[in-house]
């Protein structure tokens, strides 16, 4: 028979296949002959004390079952060559997802990006990370899988309400993720390993016959009404029928191209701030309690604290991981952070960022809808003023920061451009700076020595999520009034991460095929 239980056990006995399969036998209440097959369908770590165990429900086979079936994911390639053609507008997850859905429905996908392939995309950032200048059109945001593919991969989002977040797990999967996504808790692909998923994905949309521009911007639009008409790039133009506009949070040009062409747009809250960076060894230490078994994964944290109205929390933590330049054009110092799938780099580093309300850009008002991205401009403009050449960037120790000192110099830190010291006490956004500090003691009360000199903070994080958002019809998914052009994803304010965005893109998808169906009926 088959059965499926849920246990605790340490972590020692959950990496020994022997202890494992006799902890199942004896959760089971059966001899341990009995069991003869295994299958782990969910996986978690429980910190909370020091006596850490993992938390772990598996499906088993046992008694007269000799094995179980294997587990079959399936993605049905179609020739789409001769369909309805639907536009998308960048090939991040939202719009690649969209692309693989699109398939499904038995649509064709043409997606329009305006960075390089992935491959080549590759090379720009190795020249970012050498301090060598930013390419505004391919970077760690810009390019073939958007800011996912080089910003760490992890695959867990807060809401579930959007659509089947397990159908984005089994897709990469397909694509040549590990299995092993299926299970965690908190599944990560890692940046050295999404280029060649998304490499996968491209080939499976071109062997159904999408198709996929690369250097490809779209800098205009043409309406006929309320409806869009055309898509105007620096080379090429293209009639289009539906769009998919999954153009992602930093696409700043596209906003401004939208609001010269009187499409509605809306400022929006939002969140920025800092990155912190520790000694992975310090987190783990803090995290398992002393307790620093070699079977125990780079230890994580998640943080948030109520400031005078607002909240401060960590965001993107990266166990493991290293601080990448993240600007899209000079004259900007912005960062983020990412792992490698095993999380071996000796430095932690988050997003911790504060809460923004549209109030908060009254600064800038004159600008209107276009206020927050103002205001993020601004942001990043004072990180590179007050950082150093090209992409070296503003930094401080924590415990400095928090004391409004100067510090006179700065730990090793594992972004490569490198830092320069800086009074960011002094120039950030007091909305920002005063509301950072008082988080940061906060977060130093339930984590001891987060706050002390070993940490610090490395400037700015601003791109957390977008400041615009491109208002949209909750039913259909299109425009308030461009009945044809469907925002989805971060860019278009409705998703945050990639799974997100990705089930953002294939509702949005679905939502075209619902269209196009009640047409033909």
């Amino acid at each position: 028979m088959t059965q499926t239980i849920s246990f605790q056990i340490s972590p020692k006995v959950a990496a020994n296949e022997f202890l494992l399969k006799k902890s199942i036998a004896e959760n089971l209440s059966v001899p341990l002959s009995e069991v003869h097959d295994y299958r782990i369908t969910k996986r978690s770590i429980d910190a909370r004390s020091r006596n850490i165990k993992m938390n772990l429900t598996v499906l088993v086979a046992f008694g007269n079952d000799a094995h179980l079936p294997k587990e079959q994911l399936h993605f049905e390639k179609r020739d789409v060559s001769l369909q309805p053609e639907v536009h998308i507008v960048g090939a991040g997850p939202a719009g690649l997802f969209a692309a693989l859905r699109l398939i499904e429905l038995n649509l064709r996908p043409i997606i329009l990006e305006q960075g390089k392939d992935v491959s080549e995309r590759k090379k720009d950032i190795a020249r970012l990370n050498q301090n060598e200048g930013c390419n505004p059109l391919s970077n760690y945001c810009f390019g073939e899988g958007g800011a996912g593919t080089f910003s760490d991969g992890k695959l867990y989002t807060r809401s579930k309400k959007k659509g089947d977040n397990r159908r984005i797990l089994e897709l990469f999967v397909i694509h040549g993720a590990h299995p092993s996504i299926l299970v965690d808790a908190h599944p990560h692909l890692g940046t050295d390993k999404l280029p060649d998923i998304i490499s996968n994905m491209r080939n499976t949309i071109l062997e159904c016959g999408g198709e996929i521009h690369f250097n490809t911007q779209v800098i205009d639009f043409e309406f006929n009404g309320n409806k869009l008409s055309k898509l105007i790039c620096q080379n090429q133009t293209f009639s289009v029928q539906n769009v998919i506009l999954a153009m992602g949070h930093s696409a700043r040009p596209l906003y401004y191209a939208m609001h010269n062409a009187g499409v509605e747009l809306e400022a929006k809250a939002c969140a920025m701030g800092v990155r912190v960076e520790h000694p992975q060894e310090m987190i783990n230490h803090i995290q398992y309690h002393g307790n620093m078994m070699k079977e125990l994964p780079a230890a994580s944290y998640s943080l948030v604290h109520q400031v005078d109205g607002r909240g401060v929390y960590s965001f993107c933590m990266c166990p493991g991981g290293i601080i990448v330049p993240s600007m899209t054009a000079e004259n900007q110092t912005v960062v983020n952070g990412m792992s490698n799938s095993r999380r071996n780099s000796p430095f932690a580093n988050s997003g911790m960022i504060v809460e923004l309300q549209v109030s908060d850009y009254a600064d800038f008002q004159q600008y209107g809808v276009l206020s927050g991205l103002k205001f993020q401009e601004q942001f990043e403009a004072l990180a590179f003023q007050n950082g150093g050449q090209r992409q070296i960037a503003p930094a401080q120790r924590i415990s400095d920061f928090i004391r409004n000192k100067i510090s006179p110099s700065l730990s090793a830190t594992s972004y490569l451009p490198g830092l320069v010291s800086s009074p960011m006490h002094f120039w950030m956004p007091p909305a920002i700076s005063k509301r950072l500090q008082e988080g940061l003691k906060f977060f130093d009360r339930q984590m001891h020595g987060f706050a002390s000199s070993e940490g610090k903070i490395v400037g700015v994080e601003s791109r957390s999520s977008s400041p615009v958002r491109i208002p949209r019809n909750p039913e259909t998914l299109s425009h308030i009034r461009i009945e044809n052009l469907f925002p989805c994803g971060e860019g278009a304010g409705y998703a945050g991460g990639i799974v997100s965005s990705a089930i953002d893109g294939m509702n949005c998808a679905e939502s075209i095929s619902h269209i196009c169906h009640n047409r033909n009926m």
